[in-house]
Formats: structure tokens, C-alpha cells, sequence
């Protein structure tokens, strides 16, 4: 699993960057990590998948709520990574009204969220394998503070708590 002072790994995540709309005429962009995170300060929160209770009644919508703040503590960019597709993660925003305050990054296949070592299986409850909830504060590639939630709870990789160690 990665940890604090680790690099960030080398992957590829999805966006689709245009407002989602029924048959939108543009596919999802692919973005290098490497190259978005380049001398950037970046808040990173994954979690299970789009649509999920706990999901969409707290962890997303906590972050919504306190971009302008966390942005205003020198972070350039907020991030909602889950194992979706990325038609799915821009839905599921515009549903959430995240605008641009949060960038919906999709991991559809698991690839990045394996690479970071913060999988979850959760194929018998019938989601297949999953991002374990978390947080992490990277500054130009380098994790600086990372929260992993013990399985079925939601404290450590809040937007408040997150804000607390910017």
C-alpha cells in the first residue's frame, strides 16, 4: 500500500470533461497522472463507487461543500477517484451538482487504484473489486498525508478531516 512520502504511481484515468448529457456527442478524455499532478498540490478521495449511500450522502458531498476552503489552503485541484467509468463518474457529478470544484476521476478497470495498493474485493456483495475509502494530500507528486478507513466506516478520509492536516 502506498504511504506518506511515496511517489505517486504511473497510471491513466478518465474524464469526461464536457457536461454529461443523453448521448453526449464527446467520449472521456484519458489524463497521465503524472503529467496532472506536476508541481501541483492535489486532494485525492477515493472511495467504493458512484451512487453508493454513503458515498452520495457524505463523502463527495462533504468535499463539494468545502473546495473553496480546502482550495484556499494551496490546493490546486480536488479529486474523487472511484472504479467507475467515466460516463458513470460525470453522471453521478452532475447529479451531485459538483461543477468544478471536484474533478470526478474514473479507475473503471481498478488499474490505479491496484497500483496504489488500496483495492478492495468486493465481489461476493456483488461490486467486483473496488477502491477502499481514503484521503491523501499530494504535493507535486508525493503523498504528504494519507487517511484509509477501516472496512464499513467513514472518519478518517472526510473533507473535514482532510482540511485539518492542510
Amino acid at each position: 500500500m502506498i504511504k506518506v512520502g511515496d511517489k505517486l504511481p504511473e497510471g491513466t484515468l478518465h474524464q469526461l470533461t464536457v457536461e454529461y448529457t443523453q448521448g453526449c456527442p464527446t467520449g472521456p478524455e484519458a489524463f497521465k497522472v503524472s503529467d496532472l499532478i506536476k508541481g501541483k498540490r492535489i486532494a485525492i478521495f477515493g472511495l467504493p463507487g458512484a451512487f453508493t449511500r454513503t458515498c452520495s450522502g457524505k463523502h463527495l458531498p462533504g468535499y463539494v461543500e468545502l473546495a473553496e476552503k480546502i482550495k484556499a489552503k494551496k490546493v490546486d485541484e480536488i479529486w474523487c477517484l472511484a472504479v467507475n467509468d467515466a460516463m458513470v463518474m460525470a453522471a453521478w457529478g452532475k447529479d451531485q451538482r459538483v461543477g468544478n470544484k471536484v474533478r470526478m476521476m474514473a479507475d473503471g478497470s481498478a488499474t490505479f487504484t491496484k497500483a496504489l495498493g488500496l483495492e478492495t474485493d468486493l465481489t461476493e456483495r456483488g461490486f467486483g473489486v473496488r477502491s477502499q475509502r481514503f484521503s491523501m494530500l499530494v504535493e507535486n507528486g508525493v503523498v504528504k498525508a494519507l487517511n484509509v478507513e477501516k472496512p464499513g466506516q467513514f472518519e478518517a478520509s472526510s473533507a473535514e478531516k482532510l482540511l485539518e492536516q492542510l
